[in-house]
């Protein structure tokens, strides 16, 4: 890695593309080198601006192609686009195992992918102090709010956050929530892993999660607030300076904090 890290943004021209073009760009051990969007190719523009890592913020159906070209480019990925199945990211363990062999017998660099449903701090430290508290309550819900743009519903964040509820509790020996609910089962959300999430879109939200839990006579709320979208630069920008150190596929930023 040069002395300045080479980014490039794919995803340039959407909301969260130009607030990461602008982090890049104020971070003094940053470089802005490369501005990718739809109708671009990904692979021979960060190849032409010698992009080191690339941000990518797209859609659920661009994103898998994105990273492969990203990879192709020889350059590492931090992506927050969310909407990533189990199916898709063990296809991307597989692909990216390959293409660090061919680099590896090329005498080149592995190259690392960080892919995170959530890059605000408070929401990665939320999801790690719900997975501590899940154990101990007899009920746990999900609630997340977030803008009416957004396309994918539940969250990621919130799968994630449920999925790893669901984990701990499993481990525990906890049972399911319970529930006498008779009534039409959409009003109870998704259900992920056993965990109901609800998902709220309303115009004047950005992003917003709440994990509640209950017991006899008590209540703990996790609430986690994003107001504007600069509260996720901190994470990306964690991610762009680390994933060069991290070979293979990284899930989460709570692995970078150590939590």
């Amino acid at each position: 890695m040069s002395e300045s890290t080479k980014v490039a943004v794919v995803g340039a021209a959407g909301r969260m593309g130009q607030q990461v073009a602008q982090a890049v760009t104020e971070a003094g051990d940053l470089e802005l080198v490369a501005r990718v969007d739809v109708g671009q190719d990904v692979t021979a523009d960060l190849t032409a601006a010698g992009a080191e890592v690339a941000v990518e913020f797209t859609v659920p159906t661009a994103s898998r192609d994105n990273v492969r070209a990203i990879l192709a480019a020889g350059a590492h990925a931090v992506v927050g686009t969310t909407g990533w199945t189990e199916g898709a990211l063990d296809e991307l363990r597989e692909h990216l195992d390959a293409v660090n062999e061919e680099r590896t017998d090329r005498g080149e660099h592995a190259l690392g992918v960080l892919i995170a449903p959530n890059y605000a701090l408070s929401a990665v430290l939320a999801m790690a102090f719900a997975k501590q508290a899940a154990p101990y309550f007899t009920s746990v819900e999900v609630i997340e709010l977030h803008h009416p743009n957004k396309v994918d519903a539940p969250s990621g964040t919130a799968i994630s956050t449920a999925q790893g509820i669901a984990k701990v509790r499993a481990e525990a020996g906890v049972p399911a929530s319970p529930d006498a609910t008779e009534s039409n089962a959409d009003s109870r959300g998704a259900d992920v892993d056993g965990v109901r999430v609800h998902s709220v879109r309303l115009q004047g939200l950005v992003a917003h999660e709440e994990i509640l839990l209950g017991n006899a006579g008590e209540q703990l709320t996790i609430r986690t607030d994003s107001f504007h979208r600069e509260s996720f630069m901190p994470g990306v920008l964690l991610g762009v300076r680390q994933v060069p150190s991290r070979p293979g596929l990284t899930l989460g930023l709570d692995t970078l904090l150590g939590i």
